[in-house]
């Protein structure tokens, strides 16, 4: 809340007399005699606000107040000092708005006279601070319009009365708007941004002004629209100078506030990326690295994060990155190695938003960061830091993706280093460590069979295929089943599914909601069926894969791909005797007849061929 300007005036003899006497003479008293009243009401409010206060409240006068705020009267500025000072205490704002006092002060504000326009902001800004109630009435009486404009016009003056009156009138605005979005939004629709950000620019010497904004920033700057305005200013550029010369860590804390959720948008993250602050925040990484104090943990965790969060933006992290040559690339590497979880975790992070295509992932692989990676991995085997593990994880997946980069990276040992994480009872982990398995054995059939074989591996896959509480992970085991088998086309790889109980989840997998899956799912069971059909044959009957394959066939909302992976399976599953006598028990030829005049040819074709293998068994 903003603090009150300390009231003068003549000492009063008596509280109780001066409101009585308010109450009295308000309408036809002379101004001198008013002025004695309200000088002992400042008196007191000073002595005690809250005991005062509630006096105030209980005599009735603030009724009266809304008489006495006139433009022409000498006594409005003490009579709105008195409101801002009630005003302090919560129990008092609602009966100032019950008491008719907002749309007389709101009048105020297009008064010329200095100490009224000081007075009525703080009286405002006070009666909106926390209270619904006080901003909805402010807003009816069109008042936060007119403070916007008054910031606009005095913007450019620096003497200190008109500073004086800019800190308050932001204040005012900043409780008038705070965690509420509408307000917020109605503040953006005014144009209140650029004003503000120009504000900062001629100001940045005045801190309790400077102070305001950042504020205000840091109440607007949380809504997608803000970020879009933030966007056509030169925020970045006023916010790492105003960065650059604070030495008070409240005060850098202060920024960073603002920073944080503007640098989520991709503009402004390239903006300030070219302002310079990449180097502000390698700075205070630098500083604070091997501290234990309190405020520098702090900073080195907010800087480094803010880091990671530049690189989320396609050009900013391609503008850092410098083909792999650039200063900031090497540094954020050199904090692998570093002793400091919050770098570590930092620059796994960094390097996961760098591997974000391929040309960087490719140049990564070549100069060593897999090794970097699999080191820091080995650190947090054992009752390692969760948060590290996993962001470790997340920049080899990213790696893995290039098609060049599988070979060097298994050849690497990477396969081996992530199993070692298989005991992990962490879902963001275990997500992590089968998205980067799946990665590296895609078309890799060599590594695809050697995984596969590995019974503990396909055992923990076939648990975690059940992890109903972890749809990710749920997911990802089964995808992972499917491609040890798509990729390796190994029977031992199969035989090894069918004994650790997987096959029943490669079935539920043929039904899953998303087509790719449902693919992968029934490209892995026709392999099956071709390869190891005896051996699979009565975990597939158990499973009810014919009566899924039939649902899917005669389901008109399953993609082509689908239908037509469906009718190869079928056709596989007919060499099995107890398959085939369910598929004759089942209208399929009906249902493949029908797909003969389906539009995508593929299918059609698909749907004569097994049509004639039907009718040849049937």
């Amino acid at each position: 809340m903003l603090r009150s300007l300390s009231a003068v005036g003549e000492r009063p003899d008596n509280l109780s007399d001066a409101l009585k006497k308010l109450k009295i003479t308000a309408t036809d008293s002379t101004a001198d005699s008013l002025e004695g009243c309200l000088d002992c009401l400042l008196q007191a409010l000073a002595q005690n606000n809250t005991e005062t206060s509630e006096k105030i409240q209980k005599s009735g006068v603030l009724q009266v107040f809304a008489s006495l705020l006139m433009p022409q009267s000498s006594c409005t500025a003490k009579v709105a000092n008195i409101i801002a000072e009630v005003a302090r205490n919560e129990f008092m704002r609602n009966p100032c708005v019950d008491a008719g006092l907002i749309p007389p002060l709101v009048q105020m504000l297009n008064c010329k006279d200095q100490e009224v326009l000081l007075q009525t902001g703080r009286a405002l800004g006070n009666i909106c601070y926390d209270s619904h109630e006080g901003r909805n009435a402010v807003d009816h009486a069109g008042g936060a319009h007119i403070v916007v404009d008054l910031i606009r016009s005095l913007c450019s003056k620096t003497d200190p009365a008109s500073e004086k009156l800019l800190t308050v009138f932001c204040g005012m605005l900043m409780n008038y708007s705070n965690e509420n979005d509408t307000l917020q939004s109605q503040l953006i629709n005014m144009g209140v941004i650029p004003t503000l950000v120009k504000l900062l620019g001629i100001h940045c010497q005045n801190a309790a002004l400077t102070e305001m904004c950042l504020v205000a920033f840091g109440n607007l700057a949380e809504l997608e629209s803000s970020k879009e305005q933030f966007a056509y200013t030169n925020i970045a550029e006023e916010l790492v100078k105003l960065f650059k010369k604070q030495v008070e860590h409240d005060k850098k804390e202060m920024i960073f506030e603002v920073l944080a959720p503007l640098a989520e948008n991709d503009v402004i993250k390239l903006q300030l990326v070219e302002a310079g602050l990449v180097e502000c925040l390698l700075e205070i990484v630098q500083k604070t690295v091997d501290s234990d104090k309190e405020d520098d943990v702090a900073e080195l965790k907010t800087a480094s994060d803010l880091m990671v969060l530049l690189l989320l933006g396609d050009e900013s992290m391609q503008k850092l990155f410098e083909g792999g040559k650039g200063s900031v690339f090497q540094r954020v590497l050199s904090w692998i190695p570093s002793n400091s979880h919050q770098l570590q975790l930092a620059g796994a992070l960094a390097i996961a938003n760098f591997a974000r295509n391929d040309g960087n992932c490719i140049h990564m692989v070549d100069n060593g960061i897999v090794q970097k990676l699999m080191d820091l991995l080995d650190r947090h085997v054992e009752d390692g830091n969760v948060t590290v593990q996993h962001a470790a994880l997340s920049a080899l997946r990213n790696l893995a993706i290039p098609v060049v980069n599988k070979a060097k990276m298994l050849s690497a040992g990477v396969a081996e280093a992530v199993l070692k994480f298989l005991r992990s009872e962490m879902p963001p982990v275990q997500f992590k460590l089968l998205g980067t398995l799946r990665m590296l054995i895609d078309a890799q059939a060599e590594a695809a069979e050697q995984l596969g074989k590995n019974a503990k591996l396909v055992e923990r896959l076939v648990e975690w295929c059940e992890a109903k509480d972890h749809a990710g992970v749920m997911g990802e085991s089964n995808r992972l089943l499917s491609a040890l088998i798509r990729h390796s086309k190994s029977r031992d790889v199969i035989r090894t599914i069918v004994q650790s109980g997987g096959i029943k989840h490669l079935v539920t997998m043929a039904t899953s909601e998303h087509v790719i899956m449902q693919n992968e799912a029934l490209v892995a069971l026709a392999l099956i069926a071709a390869l190891e059909l005896v051996t699979a044959e009565k975990d597939l009957e158990n499973a009810q894969l014919v009566q899924i394959l039939y649902r899917l066939l005669s389901d008109d909302r399953s993609a082509p791909e689908i239908k037509y992976n469906s009718m190869v399976l079928v056709c596989a599953l007919i060499g099995s005797e107890s398959l085939q006598k369910e598929v004759q028990n089942m209208a399929f030829l009906e249902v493949v007849s029908k797909l003969r005049s389906h539009e995508n040819k593929t299918v059609a074709q698909q749907a004569s061929l097994t049509e004639q293998r039907l009718a040849v068994e049937s």
